[in-house]
């Protein structure tokens, strides 16, 4: 497995790669997105104009198999700064981590524990950054399009350092694959201080 971490406008290359793979994983529950190349597109620019995000990619014979991001909050959209603004968080001090997306056959052999040690080692090494965060969708458990073997990932994050802080909160808007539109979905946050 190769893995290569990128900066900035350096992701270019890889930029449809990346599309095609978070399309492919957001199908899964919980996100159920039913994604589009334009969209991810715009997406993942957020993150290529960004100085100091970071793209850790996975990749298998040149092929994206996976990939985490992040990038400092600052440079988020409104919708994520806001909640941690409203609560006295100083968006300055966060690291935001976007997503970690891997093919399901790629899972279980330790490259989510490699994803998020590499975005927490940048961040340390920017030297501006206290927190570590990052959100995720919330869905009921009674939901029609539950795997009945699904596994949420509350214990993996608690694992790493992370703790869900339910006063931060947002809403992200994206068309689930059994929607006629677009319709805005809760998201709560998860966040580990970053001892140096």
């Amino acid at each position: 497995m190769d893995i290569r971490l990128l900066h900035g406008s350096a992701i270019a290359p890889y930029l449809d790669d990346l599309a095609r793979l978070r399309i492919a994983v957001f199908r899964e529950f919980p996100y159920l997105y039913a994604g589009s190349l334009a969209y991810e597109t715009e997406y993942l620019s957020t993150y290529a104009q960004s100085r100091d995000s970071l793209f850790v990619l996975a990749l298998e014979q040149g092929r994206v198999v996976g990939a985490s991001t992040g990038l400092p909050l600052a440079d988020e959209t409104e919708a994520l700064q806001r909640p941690f603004v409203e609560d006295g968080w100083n968006p300055q001090r966060v690291f935001y981590f976007g997503e970690s997306v891997l093919l399901p056959e790629y899972r279980g052999q330790g490259l989510g524990v490699r994803f998020f040690s590499e975005r927490e080692t940048y961040a340390r090494r920017l030297e501006r950054f206290d927190w570590c965060a990052f959100c995720t969708v919330e869905r009921p458990l009674e939901h029609p399009r539950r795997p009945a073997d699904y596994q949420p990932l509350n214990a993996f994050w608690g694992n790493r350092g992370y703790r869900q802080h339910p006063e931060l909160r947002t809403e992200m808007v994206w068309q689930d694959l059994d929607e006629r539109t677009e319709s805005a979905k809760p998201m709560s946050f998860w966040i580990k201080a970053l001892c140096r």
